[in-house]
């Protein structure tokens, strides 16, 4: 087993479906590819890792910010593109549980052991709570920065760093829109108000397109990819008629697609949880490079059939350990944990075009044994289907 590429290189070559020495392997480079704060502290204290800060990037999912030392000792070939906040507060909400959280953010304990997240002045006024013993959030959102910082200059140094210090690929998250909703509203106004819809299309349109002018005049080549994303299905079924989507939202999404392309070498990463294999080839169309989650416990997501019918024109970002079976249950071991990443890799890995991720964050209460029995046996698979 020997590693010839450089991580950016492993991945690119893998999102352009050309041979790699290994599979590459990410875990947190997108905020539905990371894993809980939780879960990261226990990893952590399991493997008896130097004890560090744990950063908290996403409030409402609780994700952990996943350090380099964590990255190294899972070969993994990806890094999260977030510069962090301007002021952290340390946090500890039960047990030894210990966490850096957004300065904007002020914690407050409820009798009932429920933890409520609200902003700390009249420019963050979310609102977020989190049940007592729970993982993650639910409420409504002040997870930004301050409305005085340029969010963008302060990643374009972020940016630079990871493009000069390292050889991580990486890609920003947020810059685009999906042009789509699963917001009952907006499915009654897609049936009932197309023309409607269109102009709405239009707007995010416009908005888009000077959002990401900035970004890729600020972070230029410091950045290999691009996050647009929106969930096209549920667990059993789509959202809505392909049809109505080609016709209604797809047209505004490859003109954006194409303006990226035409400014920038950045590839496509679009993110769509649930049964949505009737919408693949319409964003292929579009011009995306790479699928994720690629939830493969969802109807007509079925891992070989996916790569056999779309494998030589997309890149499967995920789908590598389904997060619904023994990986998440208090009761899989894991040994079911490596059994099932050799059957998904085995559908997913062959002539490159993937990248190994499992499906959706790993949740607060994931056993670290089965952490690690994913990402080691992914690394051990991956050599399989180097073809260098």
């Amino acid at each position: 087993m020997k590693e010839i590429l450089s991580r950016r290189e492993r991945v690119m070559r893998a999102v352009e479906r050309r041979p790699v020495d290994r599979t590459p392997i990410d875990l947190g480079v997108h905020y539905s590819t990371g894993i809980s704060a939780y879960a990261y502290q226990n990893l952590r204290e399991y493997l008896n890792m130097p004890k560090k800060k744990i950063e908290v990037i996403d409030s409402f999912q609780f994700l952990a910010r996943v350090d380099e030392d964590i990255l190294e000792r899972f070969h993994c070939d990806c890094m999260l593109f977030h510069p962090g906040y301007p002021t952290t507060k340390t946090w500890r909400p039960r047990e030894h549980y210990e966490f850096e959280i957004s300065g904007a953010i002020n914690p407050t304990l409820e009798d009932d052991g429920a933890w409520i997240f609200s902003g700390n002045d009249e420019n963050n006024p979310g609102r977020m709570k989190s049940p007592a013993g729970g993982y993650f959030f639910d409420g409504w959102g002040f997870d930004t920065w301050a409305s005085s910082l340029d969010f963008n200059t302060e990643v374009a140094k972020y940016a630079e760093k990871i493009y000069k210090e390292t050889d991580y690929f990486t890609l920003y998250v947020g810059g685009g829109s999906g042009y789509f909703s699963d917001n009952p509203d907006y499915l009654v106004k897609l049936m009932l108000e197309p023309e409607e819809i269109k102009k709405d299309c239009e707007n995010q349109y416009n908005w888009s397109i000077k959002s990401t002018a900035d970004i890729i005049e600020k972070c230029g080549g410091y950045i290999q990819g691009l996050c647009l994303g929106s969930d096209l299905g549920t667990q059993t079924a789509a959202f809505v008629n392909p049809k109505i989507y080609a016709d209604l939202i797809a047209p505004q999404l490859k003109k954006y697609i194409d303006f990226v392309k035409a400014n920038s070498d950045y590839k496509i990463f679009f993110h769509s949880c649930g049964a949505m294999e009737p919408f693949i080839q319409i964003l292929i169309e579009c011009g995306v490079d790479i699928l994720n989650p690629v939830q493969v416990s969802c109807k007509n997501m079925e891992p070989f059939e996916l790569k056999k019918k779309y494998g030589d024109k997309i890149c499967f970002w995920g789908g590598g350990c389904d997060t619904h079976g023994a990986f998440g249950k208090p009761t899989g071991t894991p040994g079911e944990v490596a059994e099932n990443v050799r059957y998904l890799m085995s559908a997913l890995a062959p002539s490159s075009g993937f990248v190994f991720n499992q499906v959706h964050n790993i949740m607060g209460d994931v056993k670290p044994e089965n952490i690690v029995a994913m990402l080691d046996t992914a690394y051990e698979e991956s050599f399989k289907y180097g073809n260098l």
